[in-house]
């Protein structure tokens, strides 16, 4: 799903670079201290390692990861701390922690006319559009709940998602979120490796 999304928002930064997904389960969240240290570093190490492999340079390194509740107190904490750390042990790369608030789901929300180019029998019902997604509890099941023939499942969110940038939808929110808007907003300040 990430690709997609920094291909819309940065698409100079994902033109100069090659994206490279590192496929680890990422449970940063609940980590703090010296833990939180460990697992953030072996992430990173992980990324240099695959630039070393692909005969590249690391460019920058984005971390998602759903924050299983919405935005609020302990969001902000969790993100702050998280992205300190990150930055710390990126040694000098630039980085971006996208926390998703409460799950990745509620950022697909924000494009429901990337649905039916997907499956063209889903659409997405106007009483969960335009609204803050950040702030649905549930909006994996919400989605299971509307979308059928065949079911949603967690798979097809990047591709809903690649059929959104095919079509110039994903520049185009339609709602808010702002563990979105954040991502985004991190993202869009990279520099373009040279």
């Amino acid at each position: 799903m990430l690709a997609a999304l920094i291909r819309a928002a940065h698409p100079q930064l994902a033109e100069a670079v090659t994206l490279t997904e590192i496929t680890d389960q990422v449970r940063l969240r609940k980590k703090s201290g010296p833990d939180l240290s460990r697992a953030v570093g072996a992430l990173v190490r992980k990324a240099f390692g695959k630039a070393r492999l692909k005969e590249g340079v690391l460019a920058g390194i984005v971390i998602h990861e759903d924050m299983d509740d919405c935005v609020g107190p302990s969001y902000d904490s969790v993100r702050r701390a998280v992205s300190a750390v990150l930055a710390r042990e990126s040694d000098g790369v630039s980085t971006v922690y996208a926390l998703a608030a409460a799950e990745s789901e509620a950022w697909l929300l924000l494009f429901p006319d990337a649905f039916p180019l997907h499956r063209p029998t889903w659409r997405i019902p106007k009483q969960l559009q335009g609204k803050d997604t950040g702030r649905r509890r549930n909006p994996k099941e919400d989605l299971m709940s509307v979308l059928k023939n065949p079911s949603f499942r967690e798979s097809d969110g990047p591709e809903v998602l690649a059929r959104g940038l095919a079509n110039g939808l994903l520049d185009k929110p339609n709602g808010s979120n702002r563990s979105y808007n954040e991502f985004i907003g991190d993202l869009t300040r990279w520099e373009i490796p040279r």
